[in-house]
C-alpha cells in the first residue's frame, strides 16, 4: 500500500514523453510563474504555452550548462549528505494536475533535493545563504507534492564550494499556491 501523497511516473526527464506529461499538468517550475515571482515570464505566457498542442522545448545556454552539470552536482550532494537520491517524476495522488520532476529523491521518499548549477543563482545563494525569491514557489510546490517538511536547495559550480540551503515547508504559502495553481490549470 502506498502511503505517500504521490506516485512515481515512469518517465525519463528530457524526453518527448516527459515534455508531454509536463504540458498536461502544473509542474514545480510553473509555480513561480503562476505566483508572479518569476521575473522572466508572465502567467499569460505560460498559459499560452500550456494551451499549445506541442510542448515547449526551449533551453538557453545557462539551462544547457545546468543540465550537463546536474549529474555531477547530484553525486557531490550524495557524497556530502551521505545519502542516495535519484531524479524522478512525481504526480500527486490528490490532484492529478499537480506534478514535479525532482532532481533527486531518496528511494524511501524521506528527502528531496533541488539542484541549481547556474552562475547567477550560485553567486546569489552563496552570498545571501538564502534561496532567490524566484525559486521559492518551485521548492514549496515540490514540498506540496511530496508532503515533506523540508527540501534541500543545492547550488553547485565547478571548482567552488557547494552551497546547501535547507528550506522549510510553508503551509500558508502552499495553501495559496495550490489555490492559484488549480485556478490556473482550470483556465487552460
Amino acid at each position: 500500500m502506498n502511503t505517500r501523497p504521490y506516485h512515481f511516473v515512469e518517465l525519463e526527464q528530457g524526453t518527448s514523453a516527459w515534455l508531454t506529461w509536463r504540458q498536461k499538468g502544473i509542474g514545480a517550475s510553473d509555480a513561480p510563474i503562476i505566483m508572479r515571482e518569476n521575473p522572466w515570464k508572465e502567467p499569460s505566457e505560460l498559459l499560452e504555452e500550456k494551451r499549445c498542442l506541442s510542448p515547449q522545448t526551449f533551453e538557453n545556454k545557462a539551462m544547457q550548462i545546468g543540465t550537463a552539470l546536474e549529474p555531477m552536482a547530484r553525486e557531490s550532494y550524495m557524497t556530502r549528505m551521505k545519502t542516495v537520491v535519484s531524479p524522478a517524476c512525481l504526480q500527486s495522488g490528490t490532484h492529478s494536475w499537480l506534478r514535479a520532476s525532482v532532481d533527486g529523491i531518496a528511494s524511501d521518499g524521506s528527502s528531496v533535493v533541488e539542484i541549481k548549477c547556474g552562475e547567477s543563482v550560485y553567486k546569489k545563494t552563496s552570498q545571501s545563504k538564502k534561496v532567490p525569491a524566484y525559486y521559492y514557489g518551485q521548492l514549496q510546490h515540490i514540498l506540496a507534492v511530496t508532503g515533506l517538511q523540508t527540501i534541500d536547495f543545492w547550488c553547485f559550480q565547478l571548482l567552488c564550494p557547494e552551497v546547501l540551503v535547507k528550506v522549510q515547508r510553508n503551509e500558508s504559502y502552499i495553501e495559496r499556491l495550490l489555490v492559484a495553481e488549480e485556478a490556473f490549470f482550470n483556465s487552460i
